[in-house]
């Protein structure tokens, strides 16, 4: 079990000034299989010291012995034992805030009655200035309908809640936009459509986030022919520019040239299909493909594939590509000399990346180091910025380019949190837009700061 997938408790412990207590006390946690991770002092006299010390488990079994073992100890005290994670979530992770701090008369009249009424007078006779005079400019709707979310799949919408609020906090925080959670009870195709097309006036882009294949596919294209905003399946696109990244520097480093490379796609679901359409695209040839679904396959070779199987693609590809949720399909046997393996599949991937690395792989990476937070708020902002219509595959193309070239030497991909890196990618979408004449706006205002 990788760390990612550990049971986490703080435990806050008290024990006596004596020397070896605090090792013992975590002797009696390895002991039991846990593992620990910080270690904070919290207060200190002659007595005695508190700590909090953050354990790790496998699973609620093994915490309670490590719990038990940790009270065993002499001299050991246990005060409390906190879930930090959901302490985290308590009452939800984002907020709306005012911009402007309404304590007198004045204020109240600018920003409401009577004041107001000349904005919307303005709007209402020029609608495009609702770009310049409302939030709108900034609005970005995460919307769900719960059915593929993370690597736990249809919890339904309301349990993805979670997921949603992480993504606007990460818009907001490297890029600037604001995310705006929306849950849809209805896994209807029509009515998630409609209902997405009637709320579009409040946004400047649609992000579709964890809906199901092949539904998802249906979604976003019925609403990109509807509206005339953006709209983004993170899935599926933001998946395929960031793993095209990995791929790219992956091939660098292993002296593969990615051109020329046989590549294979086990998994054609949202994130299998449109990374191999992005590969094709970029390497100008076919991409070899499997799944269990036939209509995957068609959807595949209709988007000009080769219909393989996973012991081919094993036996033939240069670099292998894994988006199937299926834990431990890759067996190291299977694993040939010089591969490069990606297992995308979270939280469990198809082989852990040490395993593949001792079968022969040259490079071998999982979901966990291909994160799609490099991708999606950068693209978002300089679609958003340029007021496209939509994004167009060379603009994905272009953050794809942008994030491999951005990376130092020796990574797979950069740090996800370099706001450079996420200016950098904004830029590279807005003026490609720009270059394919998409762009209804010459005032980038994230990219020019």
């Amino acid at each position: 079990m990788t760390w990612e997938n550990k049971i986490m408790r703080t435990v806050r412990c008290r024990n006596p000034q004596t020397r070896g207590t605090l090792a013992k006390l975590l002797m009696a946690i390895a002991d039991e299989g846990g593992t620990v991770g910080a270690i904070r002092l919290i207060k200190e006299s002659h007595q005695a010291v508190v700590r909090d010390i953050s354990v790790y488990a496998d699973d609620d079994r093994q915490l309670g012995n490590i719990l038990e073992a940790m009270e065993a100890n002499p001299g050991t005290r246990i005060l409390a034992v906190r879930d930090e994670i959901l302490e985290l979530h308590q009452q939800g992770k984002i907020a709306i805030r005012s911009r402007y701090k309404i304590d007198n008369l004045y204020t109240l009249r600018r920003v409401y009655t009577p004041g107001v009424a000349e904005v919307c007078l303005k709007i209402a006779e020029e609608p495009s200035l609702a770009r310049s005079y409302t939030a709108i400019s900034h609005l970005v709707a995460i919307v769900t309908d719960g059915t593929a979310i993370l690597g736990l799949g249809d919890i339904g919408p309301t349990a993805g809640m979670p997921v949603m609020e992480g993504k606007a906090m990460l818009m907001e925080s490297l890029v600037g936009l604001s995310g705006v959670p929306i849950l849809l009870d209805t896994k209807d195709v029509d009515q998630i459509v409609d209902t997405v097309a009637n709320i579009a006036p409040t946004f400047a882009a649609i992000q579709l986030e964890d809906i199901s294949a092949p539904r998802c596919f249906e979604i976003e294209t019925q609403l990109q022919e509807r509206l005339d905003i953006p709209v983004m399946h993170d899935d599926q696109h933001g998946t395929a520019v960031v793993t095209t990244a990995a791929l790219t520097n992956a091939c660098r480093q292993s002296n593969i040239d990615i051109k020329k490379a046989t590549i294979g796609q086990t998994g054609l679901g949202a994130a299998g299909l449109a990374t191999s359409q992005m590969l094709m695209s970029y390497t100008g040839n076919p991409v070899l493909g499997a799944d269990l679904s036939q209509e995957a396959l068609a959807r595949f070779e209709a988007a000009g594939g080769i219909k393989s199987g996973l012991e081919e693609i094993m036996q033939k590809a240069d670099v292998v590509i894994a988006t199937t949720g299926a834990p431990g399909l890759i067996k190291p046997e299977m694993v040939r000399e010089g591969q490069i393996i990606f297992a995308l599949s979270n939280p469990t991937p198809e082989i852990e990346p040490e395993i593949a690395l001792e079968a022969g792989a040259a490079f071998a990476a999982d979901g966990k180091s291909v994160n799609n937070v490099l991708g999606f708020p950068g693209i978002l902002r300089g679609a958003v910025d340029t007021q496209v219509p939509y994004i167009s595959h060379a603009m994905y193309l272009t953050a794809a380019r942008t994030i491999a070239d951005l990376t130092k030497e020796g990574e797979l991909v950069p740090n996800p949190l370099n706001k450079d890196v996420h200016k950098a990618v904004a830029r590279a979408v807005a003026e490609q837009a720009i270059k394919e004449g998409l762009a209804r706006s010459d005032f980038v205002s994230y990219v020019d700061d």
